[in-house]
């Protein structure tokens, strides 16, 4: 299921910002982006994400940057030194020629602004797991809000199948009787002679191949429970894909035994919603 969440403050002297956005997917995967100073939190940041968040191809960001006038963090003047030096070797080793901003280049790396290893006081993470819980309520409206339009698309779709159903069953009344007159008017046609007792037997057992009553009651009983199941507890994602597989069985087994083009053309209109349903059903957590 798609989401958005976004929440922004001031920390410990720094704008932090936290984003949290997701496509759908059928488990968590989970893309975290962090400030240096806050990797060490990587680990407590996939648990909070496995709890809140569910499933879902999750990208989650934190950026900081320090608020004007602010006190200025220091340079990591041995790590600048390492860096370039590193670099000028480099250069040299290539063409001595080359004339480059090897010091613009060295403030652009990682990790020389402030000292080598920065420590996150308890405060300013507190004050981030704030903001992060700001925008996961945001991220889990958005869901909310797209669930509910999931919701009524699932459950319009599970009532049209309804009354598809209702449709066949009203076909399907003097269905056997007007085969059981069709083949004899065939036979009639043909001219063909046979022993009328041997062709009823034939006959009884072709006619309940026929048969789709016990179709009919699951396949009535599977949109019952998919509509129950639609209106229950949370992440219900699973169990409605279970569900609309069953459906699935009980309208082909439907479609097989027709033998009526009115009957095939309400089993492939029930099939198009089913298969409607099973995309929406992805989206489902």
């Amino acid at each position: 299921m798609t989401g958005f969440g976004r929440s922004e403050g001031t920390v410990a002297g720094k704008k932090v910002t936290v984003e949290i956005r997701s496509l759908n997917s059928k488990q968590l995967d989970l893309f975290i982006k962090l400030p240096p100073v806050y990797r060490e939190k990587d680990a407590e940041l996939r648990q909070w994400a496995a709890d809140g968040l569910v499933r879902g191809k999750v990208e989650l960001v934190i950026t900081s940057e320090p608020v004007p006038g602010a006190e200025r963090r220091r340079f990591n003047e041995a790590l600048i030194l390492e860096y370039y030096q590193e670099l000028h070797r480099i250069t040299l080793s290539v063409d001595k020629d080359i004339r480059t901003d090897l010091m613009g280049t060295v403030l652009r790396m990682p990790e020389v602004h402030g000292s080598a290893y920065e420590e996150v006081s308890d405060a300013e993470w507190n004050g981030v797991l704030a903001l992060l819980q700001d925008a996961g309520r945001a991220f889990n409206g958005f869901r909310d809000a797209e669930g509910g339009k999931l919701f009524d698309d699932l459950r319009q779709r599970t009532g049209r199948i309804s009354a598809l159903l209702a449709e066949v069953d009203a076909q399907d009344s003097g269905r056997v009787e007007r085969t059981r007159e069709r083949i004899h008017a065939r036979l009639a046609e043909l001219r063909i002679k046979v022993d009328q007792d041997r062709f009823e037997q034939e006959l009884v057992f072709y006619l309940e191949k026929m048969d789709i009553n016990e179709e009919k009651v699951r396949l009535r009983a599977h949109c019952a429970y998919f509509a129950e199941t639609l209106e229950g507890e949370r992440q219900q994602g699973r169990k409605l894909g279970f569900i609309a597989q069953e459906m699935g069985r009980e309208i082909n087994t439907i479609g097989s035994k027709a033998n009526d083009a009115a009957m095939q053309r309400n089993v492939v209109l029930m099939k198009d919603e089913l298969e409607k349903i099973k995309e929406q059903v992805l989206n489902v957590l």
